[in-house]
């Protein structure tokens, strides 16, 4: 049965990526130490809009996906990240690849999605 992990990551950084090419090379890298597999991507793109400033990115990977959003208009930046996948990985792991951006602060929640959340 797939494990459906789900991993909500929010972190506060002094050196955000700031460049499309820089998120996609994140974003592979992120796929590769985790051992997973693309499928599309990645895709990343430089929001203007004020107050929501800052490069997103996603990949589609074989057992579902890893999206990420800076927000690079304050010090220390804001990133929220997001990966689920239907395989197991490890935490540390995907936490350790923040480190480049120098975190300053950095809560995670890892949620278990095969199970059920509220019944209504």
């Amino acid at each position: 049965m797939p494990k459906h992990k789900h991993l909500l990551i929010r972190a506060e950084v002094t050196h955000p990526i700031t460049t499309e090419r820089e998120c996609k090379s994140w974003l592979r890298n992120l796929v590769k130490v985790i051992d997973m597999k693309i499928v599309k991507g990645p895709y990343a793109g430089y929001v203007t809009k004020e107050g929501n400033q800052g490069i997103t990115g996603v990949v589609i990977i074989e057992t579902s996906h890893i999206a990420i959003h800076i927000w690079d208009e304050n010090r220390p930046s804001l990133v929220q990240c997001d990966v689920y996948s239907c395989a197991e990985f490890s935490t540390p792991e995907v936490l350790a690849q923040f480190n480049m951006m120098e975190v300053v602060k950095m809560d995670y929640l890892l949620l278990d999605r095969a199970e059920v959340f509220l019944q209504i």
